[in-house]
């Protein structure tokens, strides 16, 4: 089944439907995408890493838990497959594509699915419309970076801080210097590093086209992305897509924070679900470079307002007593493209 989850699109299959051996399920989906190749020409792939990507779904054995998930990040213009991360993104049409393929019996009214992450261990809860028993993708909720309105999928996460890296902030602290520039190393579902735009030189509002251009930008980022990777626990990252780099601002249209985001080699037309999350948190830790610049709202409840290239994302944080995060919730959108057989001879 195709889907698109959040600002995101890809291929949903049933874990059963797939080679159980790793090397021949990932040719397998290579040939699916038409990868490696710029315009995944020979293949179901967008010729962009947000829409070359796969969910795998199984019926969990695990207690309380509904589904298990594996993303998987497809690469555009090489011969690599990853699960070296989540997607928050293609998690949002995990739901509707576990009822539709029968792994959870649909509710009248909503049906709420537990599902587990394999790629990190952490468990969300996704509800998803289902009047008189049956997915429904047509609604009026509205996320920034998808066009019109579509049934609305909440996402609740718990457990997060350190999903990839062991601990929330796995250098010890929210600000370290890495080749001269302020950052902090992050992990609330997403390894993130998150860094002032204008200490790279920039407003912080250039466009996705802009900085995509900027050869010297992405070399530097690049170069402080290498160097955080061990000091995240997570080895050398020349070959993988973590940790994301995200440059943050002051916010332009009424948010809490502005940020231009890559994934890690280019800029995300918007910011992804996890990645967002993790964003958020940062700004709720004081003394960090988001922190300084973000206009954060009081209470123990907080509406987090990310603002991306396609407008914002908004995160729902809940703090305890002494200011620290203790959960996280975001509204996305799926919808069902396309069911049918895929070719890859």
């Amino acid at each position: 089944m195709w889907m698109r989850g959040g600002t995101s699109k890809g291929g949903y299959f049933l874990a059963d439907d797939l080679p159980a051996e790793v090397a021949e399920r990932d040719a397998f989906l290579l040939r699916v995408m038409g990868s490696p190749d710029p315009r995944q020409i020979d293949g179901m792939g967008g010729a962009d890493p947000l829409t070359s990507k796969v969910a795998v779904v199984r019926k969990s054995a695990r207690a309380g838990v509904d589904v298990d998930y594996l993303f998987l990040q497809v690469f555009v213009d090489r011969a690599i497959v990853t699960d070296a991360q989540n997607c928050g993104n293609i998690l949002a049409g995990v739901a509707p594509f576990a009822i539709e393929r029968g792994l959870v019996p649909a509710r009248d009214g909503e049906t709420p699915v537990t599902i587990h992450m394999e790629n990190t261990g952490q468990v969300a809860t996704a509800t998803v419309r289902t009047p008189g028993g049956r997915v429904t993708y047509a609604g009026d909720a509205r996320i920034d970076g998808v066009p019109g309105t579509a049934a609305p999928v909440p996402i609740g996460f718990k457990d997060t801080a350190g999903s990839t890296c062991g601990s929330l902030l796995p250098t010890g602290g929210p600000v370290d210097v890495i080749q001269g520039v302020e950052v902090t190393c992050i992990d609330n579902g997403m390894p993130v590093v998150v860094l002032r735009a204008a200490d790279l030189g920039l407003l912080g509002d250039e466009t996705r086209e802009e900085l995509d251009a900027d050869v010297a930008l992405k070399a530097r980022l690049e170069a402080i992305r290498r160097t955080a990777g061990p000091l995240m626990n997570l080895g050398d990252v020349a070959d993988k897509t973590v940790p994301k780099m995200t440059l943050v601002s002051s916010p332009r249209h009424g948010g809490t924070i502005s940020t231009r985001t890559f994934i890690p080699h280019r800029c995300h037309a918007s910011i992804g679900v996890l990645g967002a999350v993790s964003v958020a948190t940062a700004c709720a830790l004081p003394g960090s470079p988001a922190a300084e610049l973000a206009r954060l709202p009081h209470g123990r409840v907080k509406q987090v307002r990310v603002e991306h290239p396609t407008g914002e994302m908004t995160v729902v944080l809940t703090t305890g007593r002494e200011g620290e995060v203790e959960s996280a919730a975001i509204l996305r959108t799926a919808r069902k493209l396309f069911d049918g057989t895929v070719f890859a001879d």
